[in-house]
């Protein structure tokens, strides 16, 4: 896809991090950029940088993705290109035994399915909804009518001790990204998504220095945290590569995780 001020993109979680990182780099390229997100202070700071619109949306929610979509097609049309960024985790254990008193306790339910309904369920109703959007645009010369791309994990593959919610969100990204390629090839919609590995994010900013350099150290190489800009360069090469389709591919130094 050729980028430039006649294309529209919809950033989801684009307030902070990859989604942020993302947006800027679209709009340096000229295409009007929307930001979904529940972060209004920090998302309104971003579109005004960039030029964008900011809609404030929950992605669990079917009204909520629906207004975000007509506000930001009456800003900037219809979008061809859809970036989810937007998503959380947790960690708890499937099941562990207190070491003060010995009782048992589970991962609580709600808790899972939280985690579930943002990463997974929530990606996918933004895929579905922008990619009907997608299907009243004319194709443009190659045929193709839009590009999507997710954010999976690392943990999708490699999760770690009390990531059984987190990976298994992911997961399902990874999983459903070929499936809603071949759904969407004879309408010319892309979809691949980005498995990223350790990332300096506004999660990790907040962490003590001494576990940061631990966790940069634990990369093979480069010895450091990833940089949003470079997720931003992946999520553009596979909008404007018009061969890349169905893939999942890990951005993460060649890390794979430990258990802990």
């Amino acid at each position: 896809m050729k980028l430039g001020s006649d294309i529209a993109a919809v950033i989801t979680g684009g307030a902070s991090g990859l989604g942020a990182a993302t947006a800027r780099a679209l709009a340096a390229k000229g295409v009007k950029v929307a930001i979904f997100d529940l972060q209004a202070e920090k998302g309104e700071a971003v579109a005004r940088e960039i030029g964008g619109v900011f809609c404030e949306v929950n992605v669990t929610s079917d009204e909520s993705v629906d207004a975000g979509f007509a506000k930001a097609r009456a800003a900037h049309g219809q979008e061809r290109i859809l970036v989810n960024c937007a998503g959380t985790g947790n960690a708890i254990k499937t099941a562990s035994r207190s070491k003060e008193d010995g009782s048992i306790k589970h991962f609580p339910l709600d808790a899972f399915n939280w985690i579930v309904q943002i990463n997974l369920v929530g990606t996918f109703r933004c895929i579905a909804k922008s990619a009907a959007g997608m299907l009243t645009l004319d194709p443009m010369e190659d045929g193709e009518r839009g590009a999507i791309v997710n954010t999976a994990s690392v943990a999708a593959e490699d999760g770690q001790i009390g990531q059984a919610a987190y990976s298994a969100s992911k997961g399902g990204v990874v999983g459903m990204t070929l499936p809603i390629a071949r759904d969407l090839m004879g309408e010319g919609i892309r979809i691949n998504t980005i498995l990223p590995g350790i990332f300096d994010t506004p999660l990790l900013q907040a962490a003590p220095q001494n576990v940061k350099d631990a966790l940069a150290a634990s990369v093979p190489f480069p010895k450091r945290l990833g940089k949003p800009d470079e997720y931003a360069q992946l999520a553009l090469t596979m909008i404007e590569c018009g061969y890349f389709n169905g893939e999942d591919v890990r951005l993460d130094g060649a890390i794979r995780m430990s258990p802990r």
